[in-house]
C-alpha cells in the first residue's frame, strides 16, 4: 500500500474494520483514524481494542456498512478495505460511498482473495465453482482500480490454531477435506491489493 500512498498525516477510514486489528498498525503514522463495521460485538471489540492501547484520542470506531459510510462527503486521504467487497459485483453501492467520502487524491485500497493462484485460492475454488476470477477482474477494472497481486502466507503456532481459522472460513465438509489433505500449521495465500486514486 504504501508504494502507492502512504497514509502519515493522513484521515484513514478502515471500512469493515472488524475487530480493530489494523486500527493501531494505522494510527502510529496517520492524523486521524476512523473504523467502520456492521456487526455490534465486532464494533465493541474493536472499541476495547482501541481503548487498550489507549488511541482513543486518535482512532473512532463508527457502526455502520458500506453502503452508508457515517461520514462526511471528501473527509477521507486513505481508505482501507480488507474483504469488505467480496467478488466485486454487487458492490456498486458500497463503492459509490466510498467515492462520495473521498477527497480529491486520496486513494481506496480494496485487499480481496486471489482465487486464481496459490494452495489457499484452490481450496476457494473447489468450495465456491461458480466464482469466476476473470469476470471479477473485469468488473475491478471497469471500476477504475488497478489490482496489485501479493502473495503471503498464514502460519499459526499449533495446528489447532490453523484448523480453528480454517474451519471459520469453509463449511465444515469442506474444512474437513482441507484439513485431511493438508498437513503443517501454515499456507500459500494469494491476494490482491486493488486501488483507485480519486
Amino acid at each position: 500500500m504504501r508504494e502507492v500512498r502512504d497514509w502519515a498525516g493522513a484521515d484513514v477510514l478502515d471500512i469493515g474494520c472488524g475487530a480493530g486489528f489494523h486500527l493501531p498498525f494505522f494510527a502510529r503514522e496517520a492524523c486521524s483514524v476512523i473504523g467502520v463495521e456492521p456487526h455490534p460485538p465486532l464494533v465493541e471489540a474493536a472499541r476495547e481494542r482501541v481503548l487498550d492501547a489507549g488511541l482513543e484520542s486518535a482512532v473512532e470506531v463508527r457502526a455502520g456498512n458500506a453502503e452508508s459510510l457515517p461520514l462526511d462527503d471528501d473527509s477521507v486521504d486513505v481508505a482501507h478495505a480488507r474483504w469488505a467487497y467480496f467478488f466485486g459485483g454487487g458492490c456498486e453501492p458500497g463503492l459509490a460511498e466510498l467515492e462520495r467520502v473521498m477527497r480529491p487524491g486520496g486513494v481506496a485500497f480494496v485487499i480481496d482473495n486471489d482465487a486464481s493462484r496459490s494452495t489457499f485460492g484452490a481450496w476457494f475454488r473447489r468450495a465456491l465453482p461458480s466464482y469466476d476470477p476473470v469476470g471479477v477482474e473485469r468488473f475491478w477494472r471497469r471500476t477504475g482500480f488497478t489490482s496489485m497481486p501479493v502473495t503471503m502466507r498464514w502460519d499459526f503456532e499449533t495446528r489447532a490454531d490453523f484448523e480453528a481459522v480454517v474451519r471459520i472460513e469453509f463449511t465444515p465438509a469442506n474444512a474437513d477435506r482441507i484439513l485431511a489433505e493438508h498437513d503443517g500449521t501454515g499456507v500459500d495465500y494469494a491476494v490482491f491489493v486493488r486501488w483507485r486514486a480519486f
